[in-house]
């Protein structure tokens, strides 16, 4: 068995006014997420009800989490087998199923890899193995109990150059 490693995070609930939790909608859902000698998250609850859209939700960070284990994994991946990586962008989508009581499980996380390369001729075998390898190490993925998907694109460079307005 190998070492564990610790992770500490403090959520502080700061919605808290002097009616507290009387009642479900009397109460705001926001709270700070920190990490010691990091900025701070300013989030709220993913219900509908007493929160603010502009802070970040768990399920939002959750998927984030999924998607940005991967791209690492991915990146030392790609430098292990000397292939150069040149840019990596993922639009990530989780899907979680709404049961009765307005909660419910994740039944899915698609990753959408957009990947631009050094070489241009990479073929899309070389990059789907890259992938694959990637998502079987991803420490994050493999810690839930349902399918993450990893759909990837390989970019030419010239393309990603070209997207970039010259100054």
């Amino acid at each position: 068995m190998g070492a564990l490693q610790t992770y500490n995070v403090t959520v502080d609930w700061t919605g808290a006014d002097e009616r507290g939790t009387a009642s479900y909608t009397s109460y705001s859902r926001d709270h700070e997420v920190r990490v010691e000698g990091k900025p701070t998250l300013l989030a709220t609850s993913d219900l509908k009800v007493r929160t603010d859209v502009s802070r970040y939700r768990a399920e939002e960070l959750f998927v984030g989490a999924i998607s940005q284990a991967q791209m690492l994994w991915f990146l030392r991946t790609a430098a292990k087998h000397d292939v150069v990586v040149l840019g990596y962008a993922d639009k990530a989508t989780g899907t979680q199923r709404v049961e009765g009581a307005g909660s419910g499980p994740f039944v899915e996380v698609v990753l959408r890899p957009r990947v631009t390369y050094a070489d241009p001729g990479i073929s899309a075998e070389l990059a789907a193995r890259l992938h694959h390898e990637a998502r079987e190490h991803n420490h994050i993925a493999r810690s839930v109990h349902f399918p993450v998907r990893v759909e990837p694109a390989v970019v030419a460079p010239q393309a990603e150059r070209a997207a970039v307005p010259a100054e």
